[in-house]
């Protein structure tokens, strides 16, 4: 299962229509993940065009997202990896023991708000940040992750930095 995983699209300040770089990385997805601050719910539709879409709420959308299906956190099964799904994960400090109370079953927490993108773990957890593919802020390239997931185990996590 190919999984690809965005945050923060901010649309329409930042994401006007589905920029191409996110677009090739999209083909051929099986799911997409969207971790807040979509905005608006529009962005879900395009995403959706490509695969299905599950997405929590950001601090900055409103009703028309949560209407969409967005809500404040998500417990998927992904082809038997329990993965848990929240905007903001607070503060860089005890993140890692912070997820894992709020999602004790959960083996991968992906969540979004800082626009850095992350990948850490421990004995207990691993979490990842896609970062932004449209507002990368003070970090030096907009990105997306790209998850492989396959009988229960996360086969691959990466990253991608985009043009």
């Amino acid at each position: 299962m190919r999984v690809v995983v965005v945050s923060d699209t901010h649309a329409p300040r930042f994401w006007k229509s589905c920029p191409p770089a996110v677009a090739a990385h999209l083909e051929g997805a099986d799911l997409i993940l969207h971790a807040g601050d979509v905005c608006v719910p529009g962005v879900l539709d395009e995403l959706a065009a490509f695969a299905p879409v599950r997405v929590v709420l950001g601090n900055n959308d409103g009703p028309d997202v949560a209407a969409w299906g967005a809500p404040e956190t998500l417990e998927l099964d992904l082809d038997g990896l329990r993965v848990g799904m929240i905007h903001d994960a607070g503060a860089k400090d005890g993140r890692l023991a912070r997820m894992h109370r709020r999602f004790p079953t959960a083996q991968l927490v992906i969540f979004g708000h800082s626009h850095i993108p992350l990948d850490e773990a421990d004995e207990h957890l691993r979490i990842l940040n896609p970062g932004s593919p449209t507002d990368k802020r003070r970090q030096l390239f907009r990105t997306l992750a790209e998850l492989v997931i396959g009988d229960g185990r996360l086969e691959s996590a990466r990253i991608i930095e985009l043009p």
